[in-house]
Order: structure tokens, then sequence, then C-alpha cells
């Protein structure tokens, strides 16, 4: 079972630190707000891998076999998710980041963030792809009970693991600096790769 759980790490670990709209929105969130609230989003993009984890071990690619227009539903609502976080960000890109007024406008409390990287997870069909086919090939039939928590810990673990990494990174004072001299910039290019990553999405 070690071997097993070993191969589920290692290919999982890969998938999660594949660039996608969870490491943008992470990366950004910590140029904004900083590690701390980077972290909550890590961990909502964590338990929203584990729902689709969850979803696989107890039947998501029997059911797509069932039902295919299922995926193509997620798929399209999935992309236009992604499209509108990519216009919001594009609009707003170059409004002003205003520290000193923090009074103006209340901070995404920590619930919120973690709601709002449970909905980037489960927005993005890829990961259903990933846990209804190749993590599933991984996972032996009729294991124990023990087996799947320890899966899903691994799955929690490197996803809000590496997020959190991505939040570290971002959250540093000279990345900080230089986003701020460059936010109407920089708050496009994230846009515009979220925008591209639905459109893909949508066309693919």
């Amino acid at each position: 079972m070690l071997g097993v759980l070993g191969a589920i790490y290692l290919v999982h670990l890969a998938a999660a630190i594949s660039p996608g709209p969870a490491v943008l929105l992470c990366a950004r969130t910590s140029l904004r707000e900083g590690f701390a609230r980077g972290s909550w989003l890590a961990v909502g993009i964590g338990l929203g891998a584990c729902i689709w984890a969850m979803a696989a071990l107890f039947g998501l690619a029997l059911l797509f076999q069932i039902a295919p227009a299922l995926l193509t539903t997620l798929k399209f609502a999935g992309a236009a998710y992604l499209l509108y976080l990519a216009i919001k960000m594009w609009r707003h890109a170059p409004d002003p980041l205003d520290e000193a007024l923090p009074e103006t406008k209340a901070p995404r409390s920590p619930l919120g963030l973690i709601w709002l990287g449970i909905a980037t997870q489960l927005a993005n069909p890829k990961p259903a792809v990933f846990f209804g086919t190749i993590f599933l090939t991984f996972v032996p039939p009729h294991a124990p009970a023990w087996l799947y928590a320890a899966i899903l810990g691994i799955v929690f673990f490197n996803d809000a693991g590496w997020n959190v990494i991505v939040s570290r990174i971002f959250s540093l004072e000279r990345t900080r600096r230089a986003y701020l001299n460059l936010k109407s910039t920089i708050d496009r290019v994230f846009g515009g790769l979220l925008g591209l990553l639905g459109l893909k999405l949508a066309i693919s």
C-alpha cells in the first residue's frame, strides 16, 4: 500500500503544480492581500481538490461514462466562470490599490477566501478529468477505508501545500513592490491568462 500512496503522491503533485486558474488566483491574492490571505485561499483550493477526489473515488468516472453530456456541461460552466473572473480582473486593473484606507472596503474573510478557492477548483473540470481517469488507475479496487483517507490527505497536502508556497513567494516585499509599480499591467496579464484558460477549456 505504501507503493500505491507514493505513486498517487507523485502523479498528483505533478498535476497540482501545473499552472492553472488556482495557481494564478493564489499568486494574485498574495500579491494584493498578503501571505495569510493567500494561504486561506490555498486551503480552499486543497478542499476543492478533495471534493473532486472523493467524487472520483465514489463513481465520478462511471457517471461521466453514463452521462457524457455532464462533462460537457461542467466544461462550459467552468469556462464561463473563468471568463467572468478574467473580465472582472481586466476591468478593475487600472483601479489604484489604496492600502492607506482599508476601511473603505472590507477585506475578504478567511471563510470567503476558502469558498473562493473551492469554487475555483470546482469550476475547472480539468481536475475532474484527472481524478476520474489517471487518478483512479492508481487506486486499487476494494481498497480499505484508511487508504481512502490517506489518499484524501495526500490530495489536500499537495494542492494546499503547493499554493501556500506560491502565496509565500508572491507575498514577499520585493515581489509586492514590483506589483504595486506595475499593478495595471500585471492584473491585465493575470486576467488575460485566465481568459485564455477559459477559452481553451471551452474549445477543447
